[in-house]
């Protein structure tokens, strides 16, 4: 018998299975295809004895301890359909936890449905790839203390730590955790986007691979350290076996997206919130797969720019500079949703929880963490007193580099995007003193005045 048990065998549910009984504790673990629940106990070594596997979902259900904690692993456009199998099989108290990649909207949902049924339900996020399911990943909790009690120390054992403290936490009801994770992964879009922005400057003047890696390498020992650029030093050192080029060389400049990126655009929308940089990165992605229509462009307006020449010392400023800006308007969007969804989101605990094990983990979220607890003026990091001070010090290099690639043609959305948030943020007065004129012209929606109290003014058009 097993305490916890996996259905979903794929590469992150076997992943996470493996991780819990590497743990020590016995795991029951079931797939649609029992060829693939088969194959994970073939290459599970002595961790075999802590695997109970099963070949139907009611011989899966019958291997766990009661009350029942049942993962599941597959693919979001499924995970309906295993609950709907798996309630008849439960009991009241027995407990589901999606832990997928889940819209948040979805989540909250399931959990109503769950709950009324009388059992208990769990919406986590999970990131840090395979190694991290495997090893520790960042793992975000959503649901009830109730639902979360039972599993904890299992949740706690398998995450990530950072200097002993776990990297993984309840952080409020239904879909909170599941939208964490969406936040996260909105956020990693933009840092990818900014990182290969920068590759791309450095390419186009001229830098070979070793260089750059060499770069990014230097880069990572510093106030860019981050899973991220130590990956793509990494990456910029290898090449293919078969053509013996550069790996990057012979990979399609398409980029996929599995549409949490989209999603946090779309709620960002929803309540009112700048995710600029997240917005340019989704963009981006999917500028990416018009390969013949940016084959067509190139021919018609053929690149006769120069070479966007930046420093390092420039290039790497720009980036901790749109890091910053990025985060900050992540956490703004999580405080809004907060209040939205009366989470009550511990931000700080949030930042603490990616410092280790998740794709975005950074150097930076140490003062994040800081800042927020002490309280972010007008709920934005650029205002902290920290950041203000290292913005200070890295927005001018951010405006050279951004300058330097619209002179010479090249493409940088996300960096151009960041910088204009925070110009935009900066100016006390800007320009919607027009816009609001102009909607007053054609449709009287009224105006606000700066010398009198109150709204519904007009101007003299209306008469």
């Amino acid at each position: 018998m097993a305490r916890i048990g996996v259905t979903g065998m794929g590469t992150m549910g076997a992943a996470l299975a493996l991780n819990i009984a590497d743990n020590a504790f016995d795991i029951a673990v079931h797939n649609r295809s029992p060829e693939k629940t088969r194959a994970v106990l073939a290459g599970a070594g002595e961790l075999t004895e802590r695997l109970v596997p099963a070949e139907s979902l009611e011989e899966f259900v019958g291997s766990l301890t009661k009350p029942r904690a049942v993962l599941i692993m597959v693919n979001a456009n499924a995970v309906d359909a295993v609950i709907e199998d798996l309630m008849p099989l439960l009991e009241p108290g027995d407990l589901i936890v999606d832990a997928g990649n889940a819209n948040f909207n979805d989540t909250r949902r399931r959990a109503n449905s769950v709950e009324d049924a009388g059992l208990l339900f769990l919406g986590v996020g999970v990131s840090g790839g395979e190694e991290g399911a495997r090893f520790g990943p960042s793992i975000m909790v959503g649901g009830t203390p109730e639902a979360y009690a039972p599993i904890k120390d299992i949740i706690e054992a398998i995450a990530a730590k950072f200097e002993g403290d776990p990297c993984a936490d309840f952080l409020g009801t239904d879909g909170a955790g599941h939208f964490v994770k969406t936040v996260h992964n909105g956020i990693e879009y933009a840092d990818m986007q900014l990182i290969a922005e920068a590759y791309g400057l450095l390419r186009a003047d001229g830098r070979d691979m070793g260089e750059m890696a060499a770069l990014f390498g230097q880069w990572n020992e510093g106030s860019l350290q981050s899973y991220l650029i130590e990956i793509t030093s990494e990456i910029l050192k290898v090449r293919d076996r078969d053509t013996g080029k550069p790996i990057v060389d012979v990979i399609l400049d398409q980029a996929g997206q599995k549409g949490t990126g989209r999603w946090t655009v779309i709620e960002a929308l929803k309540m009112g919130q700048s995710a600029t940089a997240i917005e340019s990165a989704v963009a981006a992605r999917s500028w990416s797969a018009l390969s013949e229509t940016r084959e067509a462009a190139e021919a018609a307006f053929p690149v006769t720019g120069g070479v966007a020449s930046v420093s390092d010392s420039d290039m790497e400023a720009a980036l901790l500079a749109t890091r910053i800006l990025t985060y900050g308007q992540g956490m703004a969007l999580l405080a809004a949703a907060s209040d939205e969804f009366d989470w009550s989101l511990d931000l700080a605990r949030v930042a603490e929880i990616w410092r280790a094990g998740c794709i975005i983990r950074s150097s930076l979220l140490d003062d994040i963490s800081s800042a927020v607890r002490d309280e972010l003026p007008h709920g934005q990091l650029m205002l902290a007193p920290a950041f203000v001070a290292r913005l200070n010090e890295t927005i001018p290099a951010l405006r050279r580099v951004v300058t330097a690639a619209m002179v010479n043609g090249q493409s940088v959305p996300a960096m151009a995007a960041s910088l204009s948030f925070f110009d935009t943020l900066r100016r006390a007065r800007g320009t919607t003193d027009l816009i609001q004129a102009q909607r007053d012209f054609f449709g009287r929606h009224g105006f606000k005045r700066v010398d009198r109290d109150g709204d519904g003014f007009h101007g003299p058009w209306a008469d």
